[in-house]
């Protein structure tokens, strides 16, 4: 039988490194990916292009999210979307830890 549902408990794969951003790929497959990635305060995602439409998540946290030439504070439970080949980042910057949910997909 095709599986066809998975749930995943982001409570418990949220882990901070000292050193370095968390990244862990939580869910992959040809249509979407799901990475969740946890920032102590101070560490950030350099702003990158990729040729995905991608949602990234607020699960934990607030910090500054740049995405083309807007930047966004924003913190839980705030979804911002961002169109293939625009630039995209973000840092914990505002005092706090930042968790977030990155979902991407291809672009057809």
């Amino acid at each position: 039988m095709e599986k066809v549902m998975e749930t995943i408990d982001l409570k418990k794969l949220i882990k901070f490194q000292p050193n370095k951003i968390s990244r862990d790929m939580i869910f992959d497959s040809p249509e979407m990916r799901i990475a969740l990635m946890c920032l102590e305060p101070g560490q950030k995602l350099d702003p990158h292009k990729a040729p995905l439409r991608l949602l990234m998540y607020v699960v934990e946290g607030k910090g500054t999210f740049t995405a083309g030439e807007e930047k966004i504070e924003a913190d839980e439970k705030t979804c911002i979307t961002c169109e293939p080949m625009v630039q995209h980042g973000f840092a914990a910057d505002k005092g706090s830890s930042l968790v977030v949910m990155a979902v991407v997909t291809p672009v057809e």
